[in-house]
């Protein structure tokens, strides 16, 4: 059978999948980050079981200079004491040899106790399976427990989806546990768990699908910058699935609205929604993105009070 013949058979009921949420960066009416309440994001995603990974696509990465990802790290770590955190290791745009920029990255974020995972950079979109599986074997080498990254190009030109011979040859790495998968493409995604259940079954394959959040029925994880926008109400949804409530299904629709709405083109203006979505909700200060970020039209708040009431959700009036 194909994948997608096979995709009913794999449903795994009563599994509770783990949860890791890209924590959106907050900014103040001055257009500064606004660290409290990004440590209030924090400590709500911790709340829910669920874990933060920063310095990701949706924490603006690939806008951040070096000082400011070293100071997102060091408030994580204030705010979530010994809790795990996941961060993303980004070198695009930097000069040097590449496995030396990730073992920077890598770092520095081990510093801060913080598991990396690896952003693609541009620069190897056009090597071969083989040298790429080299790098990321020796930019990993000496880890316990690393991460990497599939990111479709809708999200950001650096990325990249691996062919199958490529991920096969990650998979064979130890220190890379596992990946996240971007393509928002439901069939591949089911190709990559089975191939993952012929390689390496404790394999990680951790969606990124905001428009199919239902893989997780299938098998795999999450790493989501959808749910930073509610990240109890993954929570949610998540134990309804292990118990086998049907009120899942309800939940898991209206947070699957909430992710059409927001993951509509173009693709990175959907930080815009979640500052936004989380302003309407009370959860952030301002709905003010970064400058370098593409915006949402006018009306975007009023078809994100559609979902937040979907979701039943308090709306937090005059904001």
């Amino acid at each position: 059978m194909t994948p997608i013949e096979n995709h009913l058979t794999r449903a795994m009921p009563r599994r509770k999948p783990e949860g890791i949420v890209a924590a959106l960066l907050p900014f103040d009416a001055t257009g500064n980050i606004a660290e409290e309440a990004f440590a209030e994001r924090l400590k709500a995603t911790h709340a829910a079981g669920l874990t933060s990974a920063v310095n990701m696509d949706t924490g603006y990465a690939n806008y951040l200079d070096d000082v400011d990802k070293e100071r997102i790290l060091r408030l994580t770590r204030a705010t979530l004491g010994n809790a795990p955190f996941v961060a993303g290791a980004y070198i695009e745009g930097k000069d040097g040899d590449i496995v030396d920029l990730y073992r920077r990255e890598i770092a520095k974020i081990r510093e801060f106790g913080g598991t990396p995972i690896l952003f693609q950079t541009a620069r190897m979109h056009d090597r071969t399976p083989a040298e790429k599986a080299r790098i990321y074997r020796a930019a990993c080498e000496g880890l316990d427990s690393a991460l990497a990254f599939e990111l479709g190009r809708m999200f950001a030109p650096n990325g990249e989806i691996f062919d199958a011979d490529t991920a096969e040859r990650l998979m064979d790495i130890p220190a890379l546990k596992g990946m996240k998968h971007s393509s928002l493409d439901v069939g591949l995604e089911l190709t990559r768990l089975e191939l993952r259940d012929k390689v390496r079954p404790d394999f990680k394959i951790y969606t990124g699908n905001d428009l199919g959040i239902r893989m997780t029925e299938f098998g795999s994880d999450y790493l989501l910058g959808l749910a930073t926008f509610c990240p109890d109400k993954f929570a949610e949804r998540d134990a309804l699935w292990a118990a086998g409530d049907p009120a899942y299904y309800a939940l898991s629709e209206a947070i699957q609205y909430l992710g059409a709405v927001a993951f509509r083109a173009p693709v990175p203006a959907y930080k815009h929604s979640a500052a936004i979505f989380l302003h309407l909700t009370g959860k952030i200060p301002t709905d003010k993105t970064h400058p370098r970020n593409p915006l949402r039209p006018q009306w975007e708040r009023e078809i994100l009070t559609d979902c937040a009431n979907r979701l039943n959700l308090p709306i937090v009036e005059g904001v």
